[in-house]
């Protein structure tokens, strides 16, 4: 593809050739179509400018019921949506699939491996990636859980575990097969140990004859004194004795200190284990690098109270990319923080188009977190309420159902966890080729879709 770059009002490309095009209203460009830039893009629906998102992936994830694809619960068409789809009718959006590379800040591009894209706003909004803490080897032996790929895969190995322990005459190999340790015990981890506790205790109870399933062993370490940390200690403490109650063992306070592909080893101890899951937090993407910015330590743009960067008004960072400080603490990398701050970046945009030129700082309206732990049972914490059991899980059930994208994956959601709670069965249990749960990088994607299109 030839490399295009939008420069006022004509369409240049590498031969020099021009060709005139319309005169453009401000170039508004969003790279990441998560929950902080597609919010961005749908609130200046109304605004006089013309929106790019770009996006290395066609789809929106929505990446809080991603355990459930992993854990079969649900299937990858129900928690995502083309991106396309999302914006057929918003007139002032146009999408991109490609992967951007880097930022010209200077002529104001952004780049992709074969285009540069021109822009008069830009917004970051590129996520965060698993953080291995300088241990990048152990990525192949413990994979992380932040994208569709992520959780087929997770969903690949831990259902061939079963299958691959019922033909396993030896306990000890056959133990290994089925002991799960996920690294980690914040919300991610806490909601797929409870996941895979359900699945081996309650949904694989019968189909197999020389296993049983309900052996698994499955063990949730946190490095932290307590699991799901951000949370009153009071849910926590509930939320444990329930892990427990589900059969996983909960190890805090101590940290895994080697990854083989036969085991960990948690402190001193070495454990045998086939399935290890890395959920231990998230480094930001490379946007930093990007911008030639300060960054903090987990690699976060440290951004202005308006979300921008230092010298660069028109260019704004929000979601796990940025480092957003609010009573002296970085906000936490939860999808209501992206959503606000891209409602707060639209509202700017939309006022500086206008010729309003005063910011006020952003500030995160805090409306409280959830986690479910298991089947019937969730930790809610709003405001001065606190409360734990099956209303919660009914709450954390209706907030998601209601913030995923379109009515369709809503119904079917419902659906779904209906027919799971009444008959313990979840409804995606299907093993892929292996050469179909791969883990291809985003560029490979991007080259293979434009080889079909052009086929």
């Amino acid at each position: 593809m030839k490399d295009a770059i939008a420069s006022g009002s004509r369409l240049q490309t590498r031969e020099g050739a021009q060709q005139p095009i319309a005169a453009a209203q401000p170039r508004v460009v969003i790279v990441g179509a998560g929950f902080g830039g597609l919010e961005t893009a749908k609130a200046l629906r109304h605004a006089p400018v013309q929106v790019t998102v770009i996006d290395r992936w066609n789809h929106h994830l929505f990446q809080p019921m991603l355990y459930q694809v992993a854990t079969a619960g649900l299937s990858i068409e129900d928690i995502a949506a083309p991106i396309r789809r999302i914006f057929s009718r918003q007139a002032n959006v146009s999408v991109m699939l490609g992967e951007v590379t880097g930022i010209d800040t200077q002529k104001q591009l952004a780049l992709t491996a074969d285009q540069a894209i021109s822009y008069d706003y830009l917004i970051l909004a590129t996520g965060a990636s698993s953080n291995y803490f300088g241990h990048e080897e152990w990525q192949r032996l413990a994979p992380g859980l932040k994208s569709l790929q992520d959780a087929m895969v997770l969903r690949h190995n831990i259902l061939c575990a079963f299958e691959e322990a019922e033909n396993e005459s030896e306990p000890e190999k056959r133990q290994a097969l089925l002991t799960f340790v996920l690294v980690g015990g914040g919300p991610t981890g806490v909601e797929l140990a409870g996941a895979i506790a359900e699945l081996a205790h309650r949904a694989l109870e019968h189909d197999f004859q020389r296993v049983n399933p309900a052996s698994a062993r499955i063990i949730l370490v946190e490095g932290e004194p307590r699991i799901i940390p951000t949370f009153p200690a009071k849910l926590t403490r509930k939320a444990r004795n329930k892990l427990i109650q589900f059969g996983v063992e909960v190890r805090t306070g101590v940290h895994v200190t080697e990854v083989t592909a036969d085991g960990v080893k948690i402190g001193h101890e070495y454990i045998a284990a086939k399935n290890v899951i890395w959920t231990a937090g998230v480094t930001a993407s490379p946007a930093g690098k990007w911008l030639g910015t300060e960054v903090d330590r987990h690699g976060r743009v440290k951004v202005e109270q308006d979300l921008t960067i230092p010298g660069h008004p028109t260019i704004f960072v929000i979601g796990d990319t940025a480092c957003v400080l609010q009573k002296r603490k970085p906000l936490p990398g939860l999808s209501p923080v992206a959503m606000q701050e891209g409602r707060y970046v639209a509202k700017v945009i939309a006022d500086g188009v206008a010729g309003k030129m005063e910011r006020r700082p952003f500030h995160y309206r805090d409306k409280g977190t959830l986690a479910t732990v298991g089947r019937s049972f969730a930790v809610v914490d709003i405001g001065p309420l606190h409360f734990t059991g099956l209303l919660a899980w009914l709450t954390w059930i209706a907030v998601h159902i209601f913030y995923l994208i379109g009515f369709r994956n809503r119904l079917l959601v419902l659906i779904q966890y209906a027919w799971a709670y009444v008959t313990f069965q979840p409804g995606a249990r299907i093993i892929l080729p292996e050469e179909h749960t791969r883990r291809e990088t985003p560029v490979e994607f991007v080259e293979r879709e434009r080889k079909e299109v052009v086929s």
